[in-house]
């Protein structure tokens, strides 16, 4: 039995198990490095601390998120995968919201939702967006301090969530509440979740669902031309959505608007940073800034994990076979790094020949805010890089605990003004 060692990492050639503590910082501040690691010794390993087989290899990941033998809904009677209990009564909120989400379902219903949900997400539709998107990065640059601010809740984060709050019509001045609601619930997909983890999610599931309740019935008295008035309105088929799934869709919709475009706008910002020289040079043209957008994504993702269940006896990978109810871990980050697709995967490349990633996923549960979240990278770093070409660092950026959302605690900068 050969055991290799990366300090933090444990890697059993024999069994092709790793012992990697996510939690480790070496690792969550760095996680490229093992990565690196990985995809010299297996591409195809079980992960002992989460306890299923993970892939990192570009074509594996880019085919099972395409495979129809595996999804997001749990197969009827299969055990909660988090393992911290299965009495789920205290979830019922949560659950409720869980439910009825496009994300957490397969066809036929989930077709169905997102047929309805997907005409206000199209390119020409959230194309319409760009004047406003760079009106408000604008604004909120006029509003730094002179000389050093923190662009995360100063830029990265009320972008995002004023744009799809103003799309779905509901206040923007709830901005704050609705990140608290987003960022306690999305605390239930972490790696070591609690107990308390779990019921302050499913408080903030009832509290965010109230609040949405009440701007439906409003909206279904006086229709507006937001996207809750026209989700409202939309019918395939004779089928409209119904209020559950209505709730579930805004809420969806609201926390993965602004979630991974946070932590993708800041990982931006450090990446450009980081290869030194004049930022606006990887913006001189709309495809100059569409190609660093597509880089900045392959580069260093927001999301390096998404899971999806077995729904029959499968051989996943050579020698790994996977039953009913099983779960796999894609690993988005590391299939974005793999010496198989990319050359030179650690460098950052805007002109690279081979420009390409599974950061919004694929198959039927590709990212349905892709087209939005292009467009506000684009719009908004070229916009913060044109107006602050000085912008450097005001200290060494950390990343927070938090694995599967890769994401910096801050982002202290100097304005140069």
């Amino acid at each position: 039995m050969t055991k290799l060692m990366l300090t933090y990492l444990a890697f059993d050639s024999s069994t092709r198990h790793v012992r990697l503590d996510p939690h480790e910082p070496a690792f969550f501040q760095n996680p490229y490095e093992a990565y690196a690691f990985m995809h010299g010794a297996s591409n195809v390993f079980f992960w002992e601390e989460f306890g299923f087989w993970c892939f990192g290899g570009f074509d594996d990941v880019s085919r099972l998120l395409r495979d129809r033998r595996f999804g997001r809904q749990n197969p009827a009677g299969i055990p909660d995968r988090s393992g911290v209990g299965q009495d789920r009564t205290h979830l019922s909120a949560f659950d409720g919201i869980e439910a009825n989400s496009m994300l957490e379902l397969e066809p036929p219903v989930h077709t169905r939702l997102r047929t309805l949900v997907n005409r206000a997400f199209v390119s020409r539709q959230v194309e319409r967006l760009r004047p406003r998107v760079e009106a408000l990065a604008n604004e909120l640059i006029d509003r730094f301090e002179p000389g050093q601010v923190d662009l995360l809740p100063a830029f990265a984060s009320p972008l995002p969530i004023t744009i799809i709050a103003e799309m779905l019509g509901v206040p923007v001045e709830m901005g704050p509440q609705l990140l608290d609601w987003s960022h306690q619930m999305v605390a239930m997909y972490m790696h070591g979740r609690t107990r308390e983890t779990e019921e302050t999610a499913n408080r903030a599931a009832r509290d965010f669902s109230d609040f949405l309740r009440r701007y439906v019935a409003e909206r279904r008295k006086n229709p507006g031309d937001d996207l809750l008035s026209l989700l409202i309105a939309a019918q395939e088929d004779n089928q409209k959505l119904s209020e559950d799934e209505l709730v579930s869709s805004a809420i969806l919709l609201l926390n993965a608007g602004h979630e991974a475009t946070v932590h993708q706008t800041g990982n931006a910002v450090r990446s450009i940073l980081a290869q030194g020289g004049d930022p606006r040079r990887f913006f001189m043209s709309a495809e100059t800034t569409a190609a660093t957008v597509e880089e900045c994504l392959r580069f260093d993702a927001p999301l390096h994990m998404f899971t999806r269940y077995a729904y029959e006896e499968i051989e996943a990978g050579p020698g790994v076979i996977v039953r009913p109810g099983e779960t796999i871990g894609l690993l988005l980050g590391m299939a974005n790094h793999d010496p198989a697709a990319f050359a030179e995967p650690l460098a950052f490349r805007p002109d690279r020949a081979d420009q390409k990633n599974v950061s919004f996923g694929a198959g039927i549960h590709f990212c349905i805010g892709a087209p939005l979240a292009r467009l506000e990278l684009q719009v908004s770093l070229k916009t913060l890089f044109e107006r602050l070409p000085q912008l450097h660092l005001a200290g060494q950026p950390r990343f927070r605990d938090s694995y599967h959302f890769h994401g910096l605690e801050t982002l202290a900068v100097h304005t140069g003004r």
